[in-house]
């Protein structure tokens, strides 16, 4: 099984390498790509990329978790992308 091409952009914010994690986020036009880019501008504060990058994601800005939630949703939904049964074809 490979791994997710946004697990090292999430290894970068985790390790609080904003820049390397932005640098890598940008070059990835997935709607979970799109979050992430929401999820690291919000970690800057700037709410309003941030809010641009939520909408493109399709995610609601104004209902957002806090910071550790959205990453820890995010984190859930690269495994739940990972999985099997979510690359299984009809």
């Amino acid at each position: 099984m490979t791994t997710h091409p946004l697990h090292p952009v999430l290894q970068h914010l985790h390790a609080g390498r904003w820049n390397a994690a932005h640098d890598l986020v940008q070059h990835d036009g997935s709607m979970l790509a799109a979050w992430l880019h929401g999820i690291l501008h919000l970690q800057e504060g700037d709410l309003e990329d941030a809010e641009n990058w939520y909408d493109r994601a399709a995610r609601h800005f104004r209902s957002r978790g806090t910071l550790a939630e959205e990453i820890a949703a995010l984190e859930a939904a690269l495994a739940a992308s990972e999985s099997p049964a979510s690359q299984e074809r009809p």
